[in-house]
């Protein structure tokens, strides 16, 4: 076979395609860049996203105070709560104005105003209302707004168990119809 023939027979085969030494650096840098990256950044997500996919507990109740003791004239009981904020686990302490209906149903409000946020009072002005000292916002006995505020007082989730009154979490003020 001759010179001529030899190529003609090199170029019908399918030529391979060899791999150039720029693309090479370029592959190897590009994935040990990859590989040292995500060393850093995994940790970084798993922290981020790990107290979404935490479950979260069954409404705890934290005992308060003794069914005897409550009255119809609201009383203000301070109580403390296991309060956790991702890792970090505190005991707060937390507010609580409970009561009795004209039923004899004890239920508890927060003292938190749906104003602004202010710690409100137990007749402080002697008008047998729940007050806000920062702008006169004014609830009545069951947490219904009447002054400046638009919404009702939140309320605890409240639960009686041999005596003693437990609350839970604060949820929408289900006393308004």
């Amino acid at each position: 076979m001759n010179n001529n023939e030899q190529f003609e027979a090199e170029k019908g085969r399918k030529k391979r395609k060899e791999m150039t030494r720029r693309q090479f650096l370029s592959y190897t840098l590009g994935g040990t860049t990859a590989f040292l990256m995500a060393g850093p950044i995994l940790p970084m997500v798993r922290f981020a996203v790990d107290p979404l996919l935490k479950k979260e507990e069954a409404g705890e109740h934290v005992k308060v105070v003794e069914v005897s003791k409550i009255t119809t004239e609201p009383q203000e009981f301070k109580f403390k709560v296991k309060q956790v904020d991702g890792w970090y686990e505190s005991e707060a302490e937390l507010i609580a104005w409970i009561s009795k209906d004209d039923k004899g149903e004890v239920f508890a409000l927060s003292p938190v105003c749906k104003h602004l946020g202010c710690t409100i009072f137990w007749n402080t002005k002697g008008l047998n209302e729940y007050d806000c000292p920062c702008h006169d916002a004014r609830y009545s006995k069951d947490g219904k707004n009447i002054t400046v505020s638009r919404l009702p007082l939140d309320e605890y989730d409240v639960k009686i168990d041999n005596g003693y009154v437990y609350l839970g979490k604060i949820k929408p003020n289900t006393r308004m119809k």
